[in-house]
């Protein structure tokens, strides 16, 4: 037993032999090491931080490639940017994209889309620009004038007439007397007109009743071609001045802002004199119109004596040397011959200045207003003697017949016909042109 024990002692101290061979197994290991290594790096999961540091340089160098190149480096990241903007579509061209960091991305883009834009434009407008000069010039003519007419009652009476090709007959004439007696050509106009047509259709001058159409036609111009005479400005007159005279709300104002942009079209210098001082917003709405057309405006206060606006616009116009001066008055009823009076005071006022002022007395007269328009005209004419006329409203009216009654009775001028609501539409008045766009061109036409 002893001797066991005493045996096992050695092993005892074998035992610590047992750490050498381990310790030379750690050597081993130690040496050994590299090999065994990996599985002590795959513990390394703390190591995955590198792992993550390697594909962050692998992106690097990809970043580095596209940057020179500059269009696959903002893809992948730009793409994302894509995502929360979809309007970026044009987001393809990434190099706008990089130029976003400098706030300049929106201008890039744009830039070079513009002179592809203009480069077509061009072209197209080139061949376009002939046809929009035409246009206008033909709206300048008679077409102008049939346009606006088309649809007055007037035009639709007689369209309607002559459209169905009528038989030559009395019928067809008693149907023309009805149709100019409702358009207030005038009982008197009318009478002529139609023994007229009688007589030469019994005497059988018309083959059918489209030369008895042409016969009305050159009837009804004859009636309006001794007072058709544009107003001529005087040159010499310094200013040369018109007085605008009418009922209430006939578009006096109006009239005068469409005079002013025209004959400032034409190279003369205006002063507009705001006379109209009882009507609260006649001022103010003169004063529009001479801002638009860059022309002074002579006014006073409300209730102002019109006469004495008159004055010092005359005074202000000779000391300027204007060319043309345009005074508004009150609108007034013919009935009222204390206003009416006071046109005349108007009128003496301004000749103490010069004695042929006022050198135009324009009377506005409304075309809706039929035959009351000729007790008007008798009025006004006896207080300030009107020298020429002023027609509007004929574009919608059923009354444009009483034109003619005012021709044949008075004989006075007409100037001006309105014939709608824009500047261009105050026209020079033209018989032929008025009369072809009242009738229709020819049988079975509107």
């Amino acid at each position: 037993m002893l001797s066991f024990f005493r045996r096992k002692k050695p092993q005892d101290a074998a035992t610590p032999d047992a750490p050498k061979t381990q310790h030379y197994s750690a050597e081993e290991l130690a040496a050994a090491f590299p090999s065994a290594a990996p599985p002590e790096q795959a513990p390394a999961a703390p190591v995955a931080p590198p792992m993550v540091e390697a594909p962050v340089p692998a992106a690097t160098p990809e970043v580095v490639a596209p940057a020179t190149s500059t269009a696959p480096a903002p893809q992948a990241p730009l793409q994302t940017a894509q995502e929360t903007i979809p309007e970026a579509a044009p987001a393809r061209v990434l190099a706008p994209e990089n130029f976003e960091a400098e706030a300049a991305a929106a201008a890039a883009v744009l830039a070079p889309l513009a002179p592809v834009i203009p480069a077509q434009e061009p072209a197209a407008p080139a061949a376009d620009l002939p046809v929009l000069v035409d246009a206008p010039a033909a709206a300048a003519g008679k077409p102008g004038w049939r346009e606006r007419l088309r649809n007055s009652a007037f035009a639709r009476s007689f369209g309607g007439l002559f459209s169905r090709n009528p038989k030559l007959d009395d019928d067809l004439l008693d149907e023309i007397e009805t149709a100019l007696l409702t358009a207030d050509v005038g009982v008197a106009a009318t009478t002529d007109l139609i023994a007229d047509l009688r007589k030469r259709m019994k005497a059988r001058e018309f083959i059918d009743a489209n030369a008895l159409l042409a016969a009305l036609r050159a009837d009804l111009i004859a009636i309006l071609q001794p007072v058709s005479k544009p107003l001529i400005i005087d040159r010499n007159a310094k200013p040369f001045v018109v007085l605008t005279v009418g009922v209430n709300g006939v578009g006096k104002t109006t009239t005068i802002g469409k005079l002013a942009k025209r004959f400032k079209d034409e190279g003369h210098s205006l002063m507009l004199a705001a006379g109209d001082t009882f009507r609260a917003a006649a001022v103010a709405q003169l004063q529009i119109w001479g801002e638009r057309n860059g022309v002074a405006v002579v006014a006073q206060g409300q209730n102002a004596d019109a006469a004495s606006v008159a004055y010092d616009a005359l005074q202000a116009g000779k000391a300027r040397g204007t060319s043309v001066l345009i005074a508004d008055t009150a609108g007034r009823l013919h009935t009222q011959s204390g206003l009416m009076n006071e046109l005349g005071k108007i009128r003496r006022v301004l000749g103490k200045i010069d004695e042929n002022a006022p050198h135009e007395v324009l009377m506005v007269i409304d075309g809706t207003t039929g035959q009351n328009a000729l007790s008007q005209l008798r009025q006004f004419n006896a207080a300030v003697k009107v020298t020429g006329l002023v027609v509007t409203k004929l574009d919608g009216t059923a009354k444009g017949g009483v034109v003619f009654a005012l021709a044949r009775e008075f004989g006075i001028p007409i100037r001006f016909a309105g014939i709608g609501e824009r500047p261009e539409d105050l026209r020079v008045f033209d018989p032929e042109a008025f009369v072809d766009a009242l009738l229709p061109e020819a049988l079975g036409t509107a």
